[in-house]
């Protein structure tokens, strides 16, 4: 019994490590569907994860594990209106289902400001130069 929490315990650490089930490649093309929330208002003119200023009129982003500056393309899944956001901060905190935390304009843009949240396919386009 004993070895068997170890292996549990070892293999949540590792799915908890490399991002779970929603986890997505850095490099350009790769893609993962999940959920994504969107944030703003109270934010705005606080510093970033980058060290930027949020903007909630800029088409920005929070992603827990891609590169400060890697561009995104987010599709809503229900009305198939896409965005290009560049990903300048960290989050989205709390759910682990939702992937991204887009801004208020690209909620805007999305049409999905009033749902909240919603079910998105996310595409990396470009990293950033290193």
């Amino acid at each position: 019994m004993r070895r068997t929490g170890l292996a549990f315990g070892v293999s949540l650490s590792l799915v908890l490590a490399c991002g779970g089930p929603t986890a997505i490649g850095k490099s350009p093309g790769s893609s993962v569907t999940g959920k994504a929330s969107w944030y703003g208002g109270k934010f705005h003119g606080r510093k970033t994860a980058s060290g930027a200023r949020f903007d909630k009129n800029a088409l920005t982003a929070a992603h827990r594990t891609l590169p400060f500056g890697t561009r995104v393309r987010v599709t809503n899944l229900r009305n198939k209106k896409s965005v290009v956001v560049r990903i300048n901060d960290r989050g989205p905190f709390g759910r682990r289902e939702r992937i991204i935390d887009v801004s208020e304009a690209a909620a805007n843009a999305l049409g999905m400001k009033k749902a909240g949240v919603i079910r998105i396919r996310l595409q990396v386009l470009s990293r950033p130069s290193s």
